[in-house]
């Protein structure tokens, strides 16, 4: 994520790629390229190499410059996160020194009416990070109450959802609900704020944009490549700016980064031994500056882990949530 005005310059960036500590012939993976923000700082360290992965395709044609500019040495690709070690793999590259994720959506889509990120500028309900599958207007238009409800508690973290989704049905009765502002004005008629609160509407559009792009499941999986991709000694390094998304991370590492007990019914897993030691006890945060000058930052977290020499743990199911592909058939 980028700042409003420089867009080159990634929140937490010169952090996240100090823990990357990227060097001399290293392999990198900027695996939400995004403006291009952390890429230019790996590629200052002479030598490096970086595969960047967009799914946005005005993400990727935005890098064309840097691209030219980096003499062979960086590399985009149009793609999902979640499938970063298939694009390694792609171009020759068996296993990699780092990967760097920036989770979530960049202020240049949220600054893009026509995207439709944002309740704060009127645009077309579409919400999509690449350009493929259902918009939000799709969404809002086939799920059931119940399903809107779950969506908008569980991803949004609004504990007036039901409301929420009642209205929605309701007015989608009356007329379609396709643009971002008649969206942002149903869901303030339910949800009230005080002043100095955040916009009634936020948690209703972070729930429909993590929705539509699977985002979640895209994390769980890009974290599972990552290990499998990371060579021993390579690093990871996630940047997050929701307590879903950094609970994923926590969860995720905190369970590679220490032996398994195995128990009595699974005696089998009881030798899997650790495959990252964690670098950050606790997540580094912005500082005030920072904040001062991108008031988005405020809730990034950065996290990392270097990899062991142990083999990848066994993949884990995703949580049983809501589906793009259920709710859109009506299952």
């Amino acid at each position: 994520m980028s700042a409003a005005g420089e867009r080159h310059i990634s929140v937490l960036g010169r952090e996240a790629v100090d823990l990357l500590s990227p060097r001399d012939g290293g392999i990198y993976v900027d695996a939400t390229f995004g403006a291009g923000g952390y890429s230019r700082m790996i590629l200052d360290v002479a030598g490096t190499r970086v595969i960047g992965i967009d799914r946005d395709r005005t993400a990727i044609a935005g890098g064309f410059d840097l691209v030219d500019r980096s003499n062979g040495r960086l590399t985009l690709v149009e793609d999902r996160f979640s499938a970063l070690a298939d694009v390694c793999a792609g171009e020759g590259v068996a296993d990699v020194d780092g990967v760097v994720m920036d989770v979530g959506v960049s202020s240049m889509q949220l600054d893009e009416a026509d995207r439709g990120f944002s309740f704060r500028l009127d645009g077309p309900l579409d919400m999509r990070m690449g350009q493929e599958g259902p918009t939000a207007a799709d969404v809002i238009a086939r799920a059931s109450e119940k399903d809107l409800a779950n969506i908008i508690y569980i991803f949004g973290e609004e504990r007036h959802s039901r409301s929420v989704a009642r209205a929605i049905v309701a007015a989608r009765r009356q007329a379609p609900i396709t643009t971002t502002r008649a969206l942002a004005d149903i869901v303030a008629r339910v949800v009230r704020s005080k002043p100095g609160e955040i916009h009634p509407a936020t948690r209703t559009f972070q729930a429909l944009r993590i929705f539509v792009n699977e985002e979640l499941d895209e994390l769980h999986q890009a974290l599972s490549a990552a290990e499998r991709v990371l060579k021993p000694g390579g690093r990871l390094a996630v940047v997050s700016f929701h307590s879903l998304e950094d609970r994923i991370v926590k969860n995720f590492l905190s369970e590679r980064g220490k032996a398994r007990g195995g128990s009595r019914h699974l005696p089998e897993v009881a030798s899997a031994p650790p495959s990252f030691t964690i670098l950050t006890k606790r997540p580094v945060v912005p500082g005030d500056a920072e904040v001062a000058a991108n008031p988005r930052a405020r809730s990034a977290k950065l996290r990392a882990a270097e990899r062991t020499a142990a083999p990848a743990h066994a993949t884990i199911e995703l949580p049983a949530w809501p589906t793009l592909a259920d709710v859109m058939r009506g299952g």
